[in-house]
């Protein structure tokens, strides 16, 4: 901006300043020229009252030298004599001995004024005043040279004015734009101070009421999460009683353990919701270099969890976990949460009896969680994967949750169709330690 804005303050007012100086310059040549010969014509006609008294030599050159230079003032008698030397061609003096007029030649020497003067008798003198052609341009080039002078300063002027001028508007575009970028980054505590023209000024201020309201909204919603997770501690509880009326049989401990796991979530949860937001956005920052976990040691954790429901089902299940290590640079419970919906997913979207595989594979620089039902499958996996919008009447938040963890790892979530006549549902992860640009 700042060059555009330079480039058109020169345009301008060069345009300005040539259409004003060359007709300037123009008159300046004109008025010089007009002063000599103005000069040299009234020296002409000082020698026409000395002509009319007398013709003598003598007395001609007396008056010629006290009026001007011999070489510039000439006087040719009626007899043809001469006195100074002539710079007029013969031909012009003829004709102005002939026709009794006045005439003005220029010359390669300059420029000439030839005056006939009628004596008695008819006889006819001619006054020739000369003018060099130094004389003709004298002060011109002097006075060009202030003019030019005089238009490079406004043009500078104008230029230097332009550019602080833009270097203003761009000062504060850039401090918007670092701004904005910040905020998008995360970094809730940034604000501009407003600068620049009236609608920069403007801008800058309303970008700090935005950033005021975003605080605003985010504060009420974490309020929000925290309130309505602290809610469901009523029926956690109601789930312990239910448990101890159980007595000490298998179920009470599946459903204790469920319970308990679900508290710690819900703990985790209300803590986070609660955490101020400039240091939740410094613990999200640094989610990418959270302890590594195993993949295969998590999800052969989780498949243990639910093949007690599985086998009360009758589910028949597969599951294929790689030897080799297979560590990702993911939290372990998160890696847990994207097992469960996964495997949630199944025993809440098809009926019971419906297999299931769980597969672990290691590639190159990737581990693949696969898991593959013999259920109806996903009529339109892109849907499926929009955030609030489900399939089997739930939320929708499952596999959004699955697609967010997988984004946060560098890899990619994709629904399939299964060999077993279902949905194929398949997370990518980066290996730990791996390079990310060469593993994309």
């Amino acid at each position: 901006m700042r060059r555009a804005l330079a480039g058109i303050a020169l345009a301008v007012t060069s345009m300005v300043a040539l259409s004003f100086l060359i007709p300037l310059a123009l008159l300046v040549r004109e008025q010089a020229r007009d002063r000599v010969t103005t000069a040299a014509e009234q020296r002409a006609s000082a020698l026409s009252p000395v002509l009319a008294l007398t013709t003598r030599r003598a007395d001609v050159q007396q008056a010629v030298a006290e009026l001007g230079s011999a070489d510039q003032l000439v006087v040719r008698l009626p007899d043809g004599g001469f006195v100074g030397t002539p710079h007029a061609p013969r031909d012009a003096l003829d004709r102005a001995v002939r026709g009794r007029e006045t005439l003005a030649v220029d010359t390669e020497d300059g420029w000439v004024y030839i005056q006939p003067v009628v004596l008695r008798g008819d006889r006819v003198a001619v006054v020739e005043a000369f003018v060099p052609a130094a004389d003709l341009a004298r002060g011109v080039a002097a006075s060009w040279g202030v003019m030019a002078l005089l238009a490079l300063g406004l043009v500078g002027g104008s230029v230097l004015v332009a550019d602080r001028l833009g270097a203003r508007v761009v000062r504060s575009s850039r401090g918007l734009e670092r701004a904005s970028l910040a905020l998008g980054s995360g970094d809730l505590d940034v604000r501009v101070e407003p600068d620049g023209p009236p609608e920069l000024q403007e801008a800058g201020a309303a970008f700090n009421t935005m950033a005021d309201r975003v605080v605003d909204l985010l504060a009420v919603e974490r309020e929000l999460v925290a309130d309505l997770s602290h809610r469901l501690r009523t029926p956690l509880t109601a789930l312990y009683l239910e448990a101890d009326r159980m007595g000490a049989t298998p179920s009470a401990r599946r459903v204790t353990e469920a319970a308990g796991q679900l508290e710690s979530e819900l703990d985790s949860i209300i803590a986070a919701a609660r955490t101020p937001l400039a240091s939740a956005h410094l613990a999200g920052a640094g989610a990418g270099a959270a302890k590594p976990c195993d993949v295969a040691e998590v999800v052969a954790m989780r498949l243990d969890f639910w093949s007690v429901l599985a086998t009360q089902q009758g589910r028949p299940y597969e599951r294929s976990l790689t030897p080799r290590p297979s560590p990702v640079a993911f939290p372990e419970d998160d890696l847990a949460a994207v097992v469960d919906a996964l495997i949630g997913n199944v025993f809440r979207h098809t009926p019971e009896g419906t297999a299931f595989a769980v597969r672990v594979e290691r590639v190159d620089r990737h581990v693949f969680l696969t898991v593959d039902d013999a259920g109806p499958g996903v009529a339109d996996p892109g849907a499926a994967l929009t955030r609030g919008v489900s399939v089997g009447g739930s939320t929708g938040l499952g596999l959004d949750i699955v697609a967010r963890a997988a984004r946060t790892a560098d890899g990619e979530l994709t629904i399939t169709r299964a060999p077993l006549g279902g949905a194929r549902v398949r997370v990518s992860f980066v290996l730990a330690g791996a390079d990310r640009a060469g593993g994309r």
